[in-house]
């Protein structure tokens, strides 16, 4: 068995998208517990003003999302060097986790979590020191000095809460987090194989393999559908951060690396081009009506697509393509100004958004005509 384990390892240096094979088989394997448990202890959501669901399904798909990741990682990491920061990654991992399960559980109030956040936070970021020490010319601020080493905390932490929540609050629609989640670690895995990172592409496919397994759950399980809840969303937030953080960071002086990408501060505003500009474009629009940005409603891209009469395979299909159109704008202007390719990214994002919105008033008016 030791044998095994040495040689799958061998082949994980060359072709370490192998372990989305291992985490998938993980999560296959634990998910009918996982299932049988719920049910057994009502781990539940019913349907609410809010949901659009049928029937109490599970809400804990998290568990196996984290099992099957960690399991997977830790089983064929390349280097598990308890003195280096990666066990305070682990570390602020495993708090996330506990944070969004207790919420799936209790049903926290926004503050209570957000306090759950910052300690997460705080141990990624201070503890473990994962964070931007270069804005790549934003603000005028290259890479940070000593003496403003608070600029370097507080970006990275602006930085975890929204990836943490925007990845949190599009998980709504069947899939579409699930979705998005695989299409984020999917370029990211390949980037940091490509410049020979292999423990951070090993640890996007390890997550990627987890998703794969739960988005077929998902999506397609009837008697067997679950969904993520905050256990799984917080996770993939957190997980994605330090890999937005990386690929900065490795970015930040040319040519550190072979592949190396001039914008990829904007590259990674277009990778996960979904879900920040409908996190931002809700709150701005709560904060324009006098709500609190946090107020819950159902105002994301993903509810006025169903709102239309979408479904909820259609609507993920339609949200996780336009992301991939982000990616492939992101790839195009890889050597751009990170002005520029963030113009050309708020511009599509605009685009789009204005053909949403004359479909869905469209939709209304057609909805409100009196029938003959």
């Amino acid at each position: 068995m030791i044998d095994f384990f040495k040689t799958y390892i061998g082949w994980l240096s060359y072709y370490p998208f192998l372990t989305i094979i291992i985490s998938f088989v993980i999560g296959l394997i634990t998910m009918p517990y996982v299932l049988k448990v719920s049910i057994r202890k009502q781990l539940v959501v019913k349907p609410n003003k809010r949901t659009s669901h049928k029937g109490n399904i599970p809400n804990v798909g998290g568990i196996n999302i984290f099992t099957a990741f960690l399991l997977s990682y830790l089983l064929f990491s390349f280097s598990v060097d308890v003195s280096d920061n990666g066990r305070y990654f682990l570390a602020g991992l495993y708090l996330i986790f506990f944070v969004g399960f207790l919420d799936d559980l209790l049903s926290f109030s926004a503050k209570k979590k957000f306090i759950g956040e910052i300690f997460a936070g705080f141990i990624v970021i201070v503890v473990a020191n994962i964070r931007l020490t270069n804005l790549h010319g934003f603000f005028w601020i290259s890479e940070i000095p000593d003496n403003l080493f608070i600029v370097s905390y507080l970006s990275s932490f602006f930085l975890f809460f929204l990836i943490i929540n925007s990845l949190n609050l599009i998980d709504g629609v069947d899939g579409l987090a699930t979705g998005i989640g695989i299409v984020i670690c999917g370029f990211f895995g390949i980037y940091f194989q490509l410049i020979g990172e292999l423990n951070l592409a090993l640890m996007a496919y390890s997550l990627i393999g987890a998703l794969a397994l739960f988005f077929i759950y998902n999506v397609f399980g009837k008697k067997s559908k679950i969904f993520m809840g905050d256990s799984g969303a917080l996770v993939l937030g957190y997980i994605v951060y330090v890999f937005v953080v990386k690929f900065c960071e490795v970015n930040k002086t040319p040519p550190n690396v072979k592949y190396f990408m001039y914008a990829a501060p904007a590259m990674s505003v277009c990778i996960l081009a979904v879900p920040l500009f409908d996190t931002l474009r809700v709150m701005f629009t709560r904060i324009k009506k006098g709500y609190s940005p946090f107020k819950a409603d159902k105002n994301h891209v993903h509810h006025l697509l169903l709102s239309i009469g979408l479904k909820h395979r259609q609507v993920t299909l339609i949200l996780v393509s336009v992301n991939l159109s982000f990616i492939a704008l992101a790839l195009i202007g890889s050597q751009w100004k990170n002005s520029m390719l963030g113009g050309a990214a708020a511009l599509l994002a605009i685009i789009y958004t204005c053909i949403m919105w004359r479909v869905v008033d469209k939709h209304k008016k057609k909805q409100q005509q009196p029938i003959a």
